[in-house]
């Protein structure tokens, strides 16, 4: 096997040279010749094809290469005494130091590791940790106070000291305007206590801007990440106090941290609002019509036996059809299509190998179909039903902390991901509705990442196509396209609209071409001529990409940042990647962080001016609020306003902002 793949430089070797041979001819080759010293040594006179000759010849090098890469060397010293290959006792305090350098958290975990912060800080510039008291009950007119928790312990730590603290008054405390507080999630604690004033800090937030590829922001973690070191305590063992003072001391690092990269303003200003807004609405929920999903579940289950049984029918017999081996047996041996792809495990059945087969047979466009109502049915008919609380309601967690672009995610279950690109997943919308004599308005910017594009690029073209009131789309195919905007025909916008989007995310040719169904020639041409048409925004993707090289991260308006260790990496695709990384999170970011800042607005308006409006939800640039029918013009006038004011820029901000009685109906 050695020498066949020697001969072949298999792809999988990364050998070049001659791998244009083929497995047939290489296999047909060493069967005939035994080695591939045989076939070089008589390379001239052997009776093979001439085009065949050529590539063995140009090939001999990487050839007797790859051989000796995958020969195994028997005449390596080996120490032969058995002693020295048995287990020491393990240094863990060195180990635990030289891990938490190294950043190995995960490895520290699974080998029961704790970090050594105090003696890893031992020869570097930092002043020793002061020594704490502990106190029996709380100083009076403590002003700036940490506060540590877990399920039933509770601790307050200042500058001086630290106490244990019941529940009452850890709850006080968290309603006391003037004492500032350092606290970790406080999503989680409103959701228990309610309101939380004059919080300087969340520690989870904190380390989540700090670093936001981590997998991981608890209080140990990031102990551990920051080398916090836990200042002395008098004469105590009591661990839960000893956890206290250390995240006290975590929180400082994360102050320091956030202060050096110019983010603490962006914590302070959007990130801590934030959280008790997101707080509020998981506890608020979306009203859901039960018997509606169910009905559509069972809908959907009839559509897919009648699907089942067509596909049985075309093909010939019975099959599972979640199955990809049985599938492709039917579909690339018993109906003898075309197979795209074959893994390990038999053919390729996915979404692209179908979509490019669909024309080829009926069975195909019968198979997505099925696949399409059988997602519908499982994740959404039936799976929303699963998450409905005793309050008839869905009630959603928001994730403030997980996507690098500053965006939120939903989970468990994820209302984000409702679908919107068919009319079976539009209709999923019907089904959660509004309480009797309450509406649902439905706002969401237009275009808001062109929008924050043109600010930043400050191209002047795109400036004034957006302050002329044209649509975007419209004026951009009028200007690639080199003709009148009356004349634009839908094509033509559809294809810039695809460019328009497709710039901010980086798209190249190959992409775009896919996408619009053209050839790659014409998606270059489309892309080159919408840069020309836009100069600014082609010198804002070369700059910010070579400036990112040189700071290692890029930033969005209001200073958030994503770290690119891809833009030095020895891999072209990573690379690549990062650049594109580059051109898009500062656009898709600061569009977050304006999405937050008017979720921020619409909530502290909605509490002044219509106590019983709730915000419910948020799907990136879409917010949706439940209140009383008679307020509904109202609240989206309020809608419309406060998310326009929430950043001022060259080119305007613009929701539109509609409401009904269900999420379809309210999305107009």
């Amino acid at each position: 096997m050695i020498e066949l793949k020697a001969l072949m430089g298999d792809s999988s070797d990364n050998i070049p040279g001659v791998a244009g041979v083929g497995e047939k001819t290489a296999t047909d080759l060493i069967s005939r010749y035994h080695s591939i010293d045989y076939i070089y040594e008589n390379l001239d006179t052997l009776e093979i094809k001439e085009g065949v000759r050529k590539k063995l010849a140009d090939g001999k090098e990487s050839a007797f290469l790859s051989r000796k890469l995958g020969t195994i060397c028997k005449t390596a010293p080996i120490d032969g005494d058995i002693e020295n290959y048995k287990t020491k006792p393990c240094d863990k305090s060195a180990l635990a130091r030289l891990m938490t350098k190294l950043e190995f958290f995960k490895l520290m975990e699974k080998m029961g590791l704790e970090a050594d912060n105090r003696q890893l800080q031992i020869g570097l510039d930092t002043e020793p940790a002061a020594k704490v008291k502990v106190f029996e009950s709380l100083p009076e007119n403590l002003s700036k106070v940490t506060l540590f928790n877990t399920d039933e312990d509770f601790a307050c730590v200042w500058d001086e000291g630290v106490c244990r603290i019941d529940e009452d008054t850890f709850k006080s405390l968290l309603k006391n305007g003037s004492v500032q507080k350092r606290l970790y999630d406080i999503k989680t604690l409103y959701k228990q206590y309610g309101e939380i004033l004059n919080a300087s800090l969340d520690a989870m937030l904190a380390g989540y801007l700090c670093n936001p590829a981590s997998s991981s922001y608890s209080p140990e973690r990031l102990a551990q990440e920051y080398g916090a070191v836990a200042p002395e305590t008098e004469n105590c063992d009591d661990e839960f106090i000893k956890n206290a003072t250390l995240f006290y001391a975590t929180c400082d690092c994360l102050e320091k941290e956030l202060e050096k990269t110019e983010q603490l303003n962006l914590l302070k200003e959007i990130e801590i609002p934030l959280a008790s807004v997101l707080g509020d609405m998981e506890l608020c929920g979306f009203l859901v019509d039960k018997e509606g999903l169910c009905k559509l579940s069972d809908s959907l289950g009839e559509r897919i036996s009648v699907l089942e049984k067509d596909i049985y029918s075309l093909v010939g017999y019975e099959f599972n059809l979640n199955s990809p081996k049985q599938l492709g047996v039917a579909l690339f041996e018993k109906l003898g299509l075309p197979a795209k792809k074959k893994t390990k495990s038999g053919y390729s059945t996915n979404a692209e190998v179908l979509e490019e087969l669909k024309d080829a047979h009926p069975a195909v466009e019968y198979l997505l179909e099925y696949r399409k109502l059988a997602k519908l049915k499982s994740t959404y008919a039936d799976g929303l039903q699963n998450c409905i609380s005793e309050d008839g309601r869905i009630h959603t967690t928001f994730n403030q902390t997980e996507a690098r672009t500053g965006r939120i995610s939903s989970l468990e279950p994820n209302l984000q991901n409702i679908p919107v690109r068919t009319e079976e997943g539009r209709k999923l919308r019907e089904y959660f509705i509004s309480p009797k004599g309450r509406v649902l308005c439905d706002a969401d910017y237009s275009q808001i990442e062109l929008r924050v594009l043109a600010h930043i690029a400050n191209d002047e073209n795109m400036i004034n196509a957006f302050k002329s009131g044209a649509d975007i789309h419209t004026a951009t195919a009028a200007q690639v396209f080199g003709m009148p905007l009356d004349m634009v025909t839908p094509v033509m916008r559809s294809r810039a609209k695809a460019v328009n989007f497709g710039i901010v995310y980086g798209i190249g040719a190959f992409s775009l071409s896919k996408d619009i169904g053209v050839t790659r020639k014409e998606a270059d041409s489309y892309i080159k001529s919408y840069l020309e048409t836009y100069p600014s925004v082609a010198a804002y993707m070369e700059n910010t990409i070579e400036q990112a090289k040189v700071d290692g991260f890029v930033k969005t308006l209001f200073g958030r940042r994503r770290y690119l260790p891809e833009l030095h990496n020895s891999n072209g695709m990573l690379r690549a990647f990062g650049e594109r990384v580059a051109r898009n999170a500062p656009i898709q970011g600061t569009a977050a962080d304006i999405i937050k800042i008017a979720m921020i607005r619409v909530f502290e308006s909605l509490k002044k001016e219509f106590p019983s409006a709730k915000l419910i939800l948020q799907v990136h640039d879409e917010l949706i609020v439940e209140c009383d029918e008679c307020e509904a013009k109202a609240v989206c006038s309020l809608l419309e306003k406060e998310m326009a004011a929430a950043r001022e820029m060259t080119v305007d901000l613009i929701a539109d902002a509609a409401f009904g009685k269900n999420w379809l109906e309210a999305k107009g």
